[in-house]
């Protein structure tokens, strides 16, 4: 299943030239969902749920078997009771016996019987007596069926269906999850690369304006204080460039090892800038999060394992019953060709029952724990109904305006930029302090950090809400995969 060691990733990754390789968000995401274990892991997680469902509907359709006891020797001595005087003696026993049944069996999912056709051969050689006799049941329809007793195949025929289409759901889920995660992991990169490149600026202009301040200090225009103070910026400034260095080779290490890459030196990644200008209806995230997620199955699955449980509790208490029948024909004789000639009826009909007749109220207690549990059960799927109500909610209101926010944190960053760069002019110039410089310094790093969380918010949300409907609203469409092509 994973493909030549994730090929694509490693040839796009491993390129010879130094030239950086940037990569966008998108693209990012798209090499998770095909190569990250995360997404192997749903893909078996499917698969295991796929060959469950498979398996229960094997279940509903016709099976035949062979089955049978072949060259069966014995030799023994055998104890024998005389009816006339009731006296046992023993007898040596010399036989072989084969015995051979072919049967075509069928559940009956409505009323939880089964019926089989068979056909039974039987062939016993006695040596003791030069003896050779053949039972044969050629033809044999048994039909058996419980009665008040609890039928589990048709209790899987209602959560069978349910399991299988949210197992569906959650690989898809899974699939934006990790939409979700990777912009997580990405952001981490961006927020720590523009630390480091601000880091490295401003390690060469503190170089630059300390020189600078030297040659003023010499001539006696700038104070030592200030001197010292640029010098010890400077410092900072380096010690920072070291530390930023670190956290973004453990920022890269955290995404690629995600996207399961070998080789991650050259690429740089792009940060997701240009970001839709969208609202969306919160009723219809809400109607399409309520159709398409996996919630409204797992509530399904709860509330029909509670009603199952409880009908499994009834049906173990009071009388159980069992109707057992066969019709068919049958023959015994000293040769094969005469076993099936001549053939005789063979009828038989019973009826088994099991009363308790005092367990202690043990019944009675399994069936009103089982009530209680399907309360306990509703009340629980109403409770969750309303937080995930609320969740889509504040998803959707946050998202309709994080748009603003990222407008107005991008108008922030081009402010503390361009008074940044007018500081560095001011106090080249002797205006200002190297107090006021780095204010306007730390004023920079911090509007572009707020900059660079804005996006991650937006993004989260969407890929939060994209999780939640399955649905790409920026491209319009379902999201969904071909489940046939993903079990081959």
């Amino acid at each position: 299943m994973r493909k030549t060691i994730l090929f694509i990733v490693t040839f796009i990754l491993a390129m010879p030239s130094r030239a950086s390789i940037y990569m966008s968000l998108s693209e990012a995401i798209r090499l998770a969902q095909e190569h990250s274990l995360e997404a192997q892991m749903a893909r078996f997680s499917f698969l295991a749920s796929y060959w469950t469902y498979r398996s229960y509907r094997a279940e509903l359709l016709p099976s035949a078997s062979l089955s049978g006891s072949l060259l069966n020797y014995d030799r023994s001595v055998t104890s024998v009771r005389n009816y006339d005087d009731g006296r046992i003696n023993y007898v040596e026993n010399n036989s072989l016996s084969n015995s051979l049944t072919l049967s075509v069996s069928q559940n009956i999912v409505p009323t939880g019987g089964t019926v089989s056709l068979q056909s039974y051969l039987y062939h016993l050689e006695q040596f003791n007596y030069d003896l050779r006799t053949f039972n044969t049941q050629p033809l044999r329809l048994i039909y058996d069926q419980p009665l008040r007793a609890f039928n589990s195949l048709k209790w899987r025929g209602k959560s069978e269906p349910v399991a299988y289409e949210r197992a569906k759901r959650q690989y898809l889920e899974t699939m934006q999850n990790i939409a979700v995660t990777v912009t997580s992991h990405y952001f981490s990169v961006l927020s720590a690369q523009s630390d480091y490149r601000q880091s490295v600026a401003t390690a060469e202009e503190r170089s630059r304006l300390y020189e600078q301040t030297k040659k003023r200090f010499a001539l006696g225009t700038v104070p030592k204080s200030d001197l010292l103070q640029l010098e010890l910026s400077a410092i900072n400034a380096r010690v920072s460039v070291k530390r930023d260095r670190l956290s973004l080779d453990d920022a890269r290490f955290m995404l690629f090892t995600y996207l399961q890459a070998v080789k991650w030196d050259d690429v740089e990644l792009l940060a997701p800038d240009d970001i839709p200008d969208m609202v969306l209806d919160g009723d219809e995230v809400m109607q399409r999060a309520m159709t398409a997620s996996t919630h409204p199955m797992t509530q399904k699955l709860s509330l029909i394992e509670s009603q199952r449980s409880l009908a499994q509790a009834k049906a173990q208490r009071g009388i159980r019953l069992a109707i057992h029948s066969e019709l068919g024909l049958r023959n015994t004789a000293d040769r094969i060709g005469d076993a099936y000639s001549r053939l005789q009826d063979n009828e038989v009909v019973g009826l088994t029952l099991s009363l308790p007749v005092f367990d202690w109220g043990v019944s009675k207690g399994r069936v009103r724990i089982a009530k209680a549990n399907l309360d306990v059960v509703k009340t629980q799927i109403e409770h969750n109904d309303i937080e995930y109500e609320q969740t889509i909610k504040k998803l959707v209101m946050q998202f309709n305006l994080q748009y603003e926010q990222c407008r107005d944190a991008a108008r922030a960053e081009e402010i503390a930029d361009e008074r940044y760069a007018l500081s560095v002019q001011r106090f080249e110039a002797g205006s200002i302090s190297v107090t006021e410089l780095n204010t306007a310094q730390q004023e920079k790093e911090s509007a572009r950090a707020q900059y660079i969380s804005q996006l991650r918010t937006y993004w989260s949300n969407y890929y939060n809400i994209q999780r939640h409907t399955l649905w790409d609203y920026v491209n319009n469409h379902e999201i969904t995969t071909d489940f046939d092509k993903l079990t081959k």
